[in-house]
């Protein structure tokens, strides 16, 4: 059995400090800041490996555990609840983290946002008026409405598996609104890749219920896809989050 990572760091939120892991890349910085969004699984070693190749690539990557330390059970409902109305608390948490980054002497006050499955969903949210300089949104729903709700979003860079039976034609779909609404993208579908494709995580960190509900719609760490993925990825970053400082509205 698997035994979850405890970040030594907590955020101040507005309704409990909130558990943080923070990496660092190497020498002095400053350098862009990304908030890293965890799956339906929560703090695993699979989100702290996620803030290690970004600090790789250059990124002071800080990735909250947005179930607070509590379980699964207790918090993903709240936290979905949040998602569907755009709004509560799992927002406010976030925000808080942005702000954190932001205002660290090493980074450069500019954020980006990364999501993986409910994460992504998050960071597609997230893309208009609130802050980010852009987004990756890694198999995430689409928000109601996308073609109108994306009207003003920071750059996204989105990436799905064509074998994730959960997110049929998302890919497509996702690119088609962010044409319409005139958003700086770049969207790719991974043919040989299912739900997930960028999360490895480690035995007995997943709980049963998704376990099950993995398998029904493919998902299963894809190595070739998410290399590709975290390529796109890092340039994307790099480019949109070299630059002044964003302001409170993107």
């Amino acid at each position: 059995m698997s035994t979850r990572p405890v970040p030594a760091l907590s955020v101040p939120a507005p309704d409990a400090p909130l558990p943080t892991h923070v990496s660092v890349p190497d020498g002095t910085g400053p350098w862009p800041g990304v908030v890293v969004l965890h799956d339906a699984s929560g703090m695993t070693s699979d989100l702290v490996a996620q803030t290690r190749w970004l600090a790789d690539a250059g990124f002071l990557a800080a990735a909250p555990d947005l179930l607070g330390g509590g379980t699964i059970a207790r918090c993903l409902r709240e936290v979905v609840r949040d998602y569907a109305a755009w709004q509560g608390a799992t927002f406010e948490r976030i925000e808080a983290v942005r702000r954190y980054l932001a205002e660290r002497g090493d980074c450069t006050g500019r954020v980006g946002v990364i999501g993986f499955c409910l994460g992504g969903g998050f960071a597609l949210a997230l893309a208009p008026g609130h802050g980010f300089a852009a987004a990756s949104a890694n198999y995430g729903a689409l928000p109601r409405d996308a073609e109108r709700f994306f009207v003003g979003a920071c750059p996204i860079i989105g990436s799905y598996g064509r074998r994730d039976r959960s997110l049929r034609h998302a890919a497509q779909r996702l690119h088609e609104a962010l044409e319409a609404a005139g958003v700086e993208h770049d969207v790719k579908e991974y043919r040989d890749a299912g739900h997930g494709f960028m999360n490895d995580h480690a035995p007995g960190e997943v709980p049963v219920i998704f376990q099950l509900l993995g398998a029904s719609v493919h998902t299963r760490y894809h190595e070739p896809s998410a290399t590709d993925a975290r390529a796109r990825i890092t340039a994307f970053f790099t480019h949109h989050l070299t630059g002044p400082a964003s302001g409170p509205d993107g």
